[in-house]
This record gives C-alpha cells, structure tokens and sequence, in this order.
C-alpha cells in the first residue's frame, strides 16, 4: 500500500509551494537537523485539545502522522521520553527500516537514534525490550538520590543530574557532550511541560487529528509553569494529510 500523500498548505519556504504533494525526500527537508542544538517535541491532539483517546495516544494517530514520526524519528540524534510514557504507550527498542537507516549513513549519522528516558526515581525496568534489544545503548537521566534497579547499569548509560530534582538543563548539556545535539522530546506532557518550564522548548512538531474526542483527555503540556508566562511561538509550516494538520512551531 503506497503511503497517504501529505501536501503543503503552507510554509515561511518559499520554495514550497502551497499544494505541493511531498515525498518523503521533501518531507525531510520540511523537518530538516538545524544547525544549533535543538530541542524539538512531537505530540498528537484532537481538535478539542485531547492527547489520548481511551487512554492512548494511538487514537489520534493515523497514516500521516506516523509518516511525519518516522521522519522524526530518521533526523534525531537522540529521542528523550518520559519513563512513564514510555511504560504506558508500550515503546520497545529504537529501530529505523533500511531506507532511514542507509540515510543516517550517509549524513555521518549512527545507523539509529539514541533512545535517554528520563526517570527521577530510576522506575524503570532493566529486563525490558526498550532496553535489551536496543542497537545503541540507551541513556537514562535521573538525580542523584535514585537507586538504580539492579542490571541497568549493564544496559544503559545511567546519567545523574540534579539533587532532589531531575536537572533537564544540565542533563541537555550532557547529552550535547555526547554528540547528540538534535533532541526528540515524545512526551509525556509532564515531561513537556518540565521542559517548557526550564525554557528548553525550541519547536513544536503538532498533529491536530480530526476528532472531537469529548471530556476527560489531557492537554499536551502537564506540570509547573513557565516563570516567563507562556512561550510565545510562530508557525514555520502547515501540512494537510488525511484530514489531520501537521503544524510544525519554532519560536519567536
């Protein structure tokens, strides 16, 4: 089955064309590495604001949207995920088809991404796929009180940053040292809005999904507020794929 076509509606790109049907060459170039570290989250919603349909965020998703997540994905150096998310939405190990992986190659990129969950009370399984059967070793941030569970550190990296609390900013800074200078947040929204707290936001990759999905759902960011008052951002594209708007936001 050949994949949804995904067209431009709009972009700050004048080469883009508004209509333009976009492969996936084109759609790389439309969620391109910058050139300065980045931070960038992907999230999913209903038009009424909801991040989970029956407790999941699968609900939302559909053909495009998991286009633009594999393109993601392909880009990154490394995907920073909530422990917590990471257990509900049931992530296994990191892992790109040959075609992202040869395109990594040949960027000067390893082969996949490096998976850094972030867990301040170290409530992560060590036995678990996510960690196992990863082809690159995993990093888990956490503070310097938590007490590892026993095997992790043979399979992960454990970083500890921060005290009684996790430091994302010192954490960032590590993984920068490692290389890893292009971050994919996945959530959850606790861990968005950590992030966006500490001003540590600098793109927001949104999928709106056609659906009304009623009371009960979160919204995308969860936690403590920003001291500066809400981060103000400014559209850099708009893609229409099977009825769902691909927003992708950088700031001001």
């Amino acid at each position: 089955m050949s994949p949804p076509p995904i067209r431009a509606l709009w972009s700050v790109d004048a080469a883009q064309p508004g209509g333009a049907e976009l492969d996936d060459e084109a759609l790389t170039r439309c969620y391109a590495r910058g050139t300065a570290p980045t931070v960038r989250v992907n999230f999913v919603t209903s038009v009424d604001g909801a991040v989970e349909v029956d407790g999941y965020s699968a609900g939302l998703s559909g053909p495009a949207d998991k286009r633009v997540f594999g393109i993601l994905r392909k880009v990154c150096d490394g995907l920073l995920v909530g422990a917590g998310t990471m257990r509900h939405e049931g992530y296994r190990a990191i892992k790109l088809d040959e075609p992202r992986r040869a395109w990594r190659l040949a960027q000067g990129l390893p082969a996949v991404p490096t998976l850094v969950v972030v867990s301040g009370r170290l409530d992560v399984d060590p036995a678990s796929p996510v960690f196992t059967e990863a082809p690159v070793r995993p990093v888990v941030l956490t503070t310097t009180v938590a007490t590892a569970p026993k095997g992790l550190d043979q399979v992960a990296d454990v970083v500890r940053v921060g005290e009684r609390e996790l430091d994302l900013t010192a954490g960032l800074a590590v993984l920068r040292e490692r290389g890893l200078n292009q971050i994919l947040c996945e959530g959850g929204p606790h861990l968005l809005g950590t992030l966006t707290a500490a001003d540590l936001v600098d793109e927001l990759c949104l999928t709106v999904s056609p659906l009304l999905a009623g009371p009960g759902g979160g919204r995308i960011t969860a936690g403590p507020h920003r001291a500066g008052g809400p981060l103000p951002l400014r559209l850099h594209h708009s893609l229409l794929g099977d009825d769902l708007l691909l927003l992708r936001y950088t700031r001001r």
